[in-house]
């Protein structure tokens, strides 16, 4: 009879063999490096989603999913937001080489991922968008004239209140024009075609019609200093409580 020393020692040989990362307690392949995965559902789950949302939509960010803004950025620029983050924006760097964790190879997957997944031919239906940067230094003055022709009466003191210097702080001023130009469908905001007061025929907006109202709501955003008054929406007032907390 063969000595049962010699079974367990074959048994532990062929385990070696077969090799010890299939045994209990081990996943069947190695885990991936961090730097090695360049699927981009995973990549945009992991870096994107909890501002952009699941599928590009809801989230408290832009709407990546939208197609007139993927038809309006292009590549160089797209990358070059995710790589060293938007100004003005809670929008980080994510490129390696600008202290975030992606590498090159990673981006290039993300900018590419999303134009598989949501670009669209003819996004705007033979329409000519504004362009995507800032044409020419708009006027305030202007701006708001504009502003309360085509947006306030959506975006009014009670109803998604943009206006608010708080709000600007958190968001640039090619983000505003990202928006205003592109709309966001996921929340109901009509692309630059559609801004126009309920029952009214819908105006597109000019170039400097957007530059206009992006300078107007940027000069909001210059008076959110640390004092109540400017850190009110326009129309609203504050008064300190005795504990030092604001109230409206």
């Amino acid at each position: 009879m063969r000595p049962r020393g010699g079974l367990l020692l074959a048994a532990a040989i062929a385990a070696s063999v077969s090799g010890c990362g299939h045994a209990p307690g081990y996943p069947p392949d190695p885990i991936p490096r961090p730097t090695a995965v360049t699927d981009f559902s995973s990549l945009y789950s992991q870096n994107c989603a909890a501002c952009h949302g699941a599928n590009g939509q809801n989230g408290p960010a832009i709407d990546l999913a939208n197609p007139e803004y993927q038809a309006l950025i292009d590549d160089a620029t797209l990358r070059k937001w995710i790589s060293g983050g938007m100004p003005g924006t809670e929008m980080p760097a994510f490129a390696r080489s600008q202290g975030g964790m992606l590498t090159d190879a990673q981006v290039d997957a993300l900018v590419a991922g999303m134009r598989q997944q949501w670009s669209r031919p003819n996004a705007f239906a033979g329409a000519t968008p504004p362009p995507y940067p800032e044409t020419q230094v708009g006027d305030p003055q202007r701006g708001e004239l504009a502003y309360q022709a085509h947006c306030a009466s959506c975006h009014s003191p009670s109803h998604q209140q943009i206006s608010s210097p708080v709000y600007l702080t958190l968001i640039g001023d090619q983000a505003l024009r990202d928006v205003i130009v592109a709309g966001r469908p996921d929340i109901g905001q009509p692309d630059w075609r559609n801004d126009a007061p309920s029952g009214r025929t819908a105006t597109p907006l000019s170039a400097g019609d957007v530059d206009d109202i992006v300078s107007y709501l940027a000069s909001l955003r210059a008076q959110a200093v640390l004092s109540p008054a400017a850190n009110t929406a326009p129309g609203q007032s504050t008064s300190t409580s005795p504990d030092g907390r604001q109230t409206k």
